[in-house]
């Protein structure tokens, strides 16, 4: 598989580089994922983001297609890993971006090549409103030795605080709330907070755990 196009923001010397892939629904340009790469370079941490194979091919003809199965996806990361590998290597991403990078960090443990870091940005725990159907998306979160961040909003439908606080994970799994996020941590009017607010904090969040790793 050919290396992806890749869009990198941030210093080249930087003491970090976090990979960061698209969720399901949403190109590696959407103001989520652009307001991420440009908040983290703006943090002195190089970011680099890179489509996989089936929003590729909708940039090009504009078709809408379901995401690509799991192997492709899985082989996409692996690819684009290779190609950055270094010491100081963090991956991560929105929602299905960052499910998948949290299994290529598990095979990659098991490989003796670990990342430095696992960060996920809303993971998909489950579908909407079935948490009955969490248990084939946790197994691997049990067992993980890779330093972990997940960062969630408390009333995510793909996951929120009263769920996922119940579930169980690995020691190096930790979870950061952010408070009446959804999925894309926009909170609600009367919560006096706002979208802008959540992805600072979640950006703050960001740059302290890569920092401590």
């Amino acid at each position: 598989m050919g290396l992806p196009h890749l869009l990198i923001d941030g210093p080249d010397d930087a003491p970090f580089t976090i990979a960061l892939a698209h969720g399901a629904g949403a190109a590696m340009d959407s103001p989520f994922m652009q307001a991420f790469a440009e908040g983290l370079a703006a943090r002195g941490l190089r970011c680099v983001r890179f489509e996989f194979p089936y929003m590729a091919a909708r940039r090009v003809d504009g078709k809408k297609r379901p995401p690509d199965r799991a192997p492709v996806l899985i082989e996409t990361w692996r690819t684009v890993i290779a190609h950055l590998n270094h010491g100081s290597l963090v991956i991560g991403g929105k929602s299905m971006g960052g499910r998948i990078a949290s299994m290529v960090a598990h095979a990659l443990e098991d490989e003796d090549q670990p990342v430095r870091g696992l960060i996920c940005l809303g993971y998909p725990f489950y579908p909407p409103g079935k948490p009955e159907k969490a248990a084939g998306r946790l197994t691997h979160l049990t067992t993980l030795k890779t330093p972990t961040s997940i960062v969630q909003g408390t009333r995510d439908t793909f996951g929120g605080y009263e769920q996922v606080a119940a579930l169980a994970f690995s020691p190096m799994v930790r979870v950061k709330w952010l408070e009446d996020g959804d999925h894309g941590f926009k909170p609600r009017k009367a919560s006096g907070r706002s979208e802008l607010q959540n992805w600072n904090e979640a950006l703050d969040a960001m740059d302290a755990f890569v920092r401590a790793l």
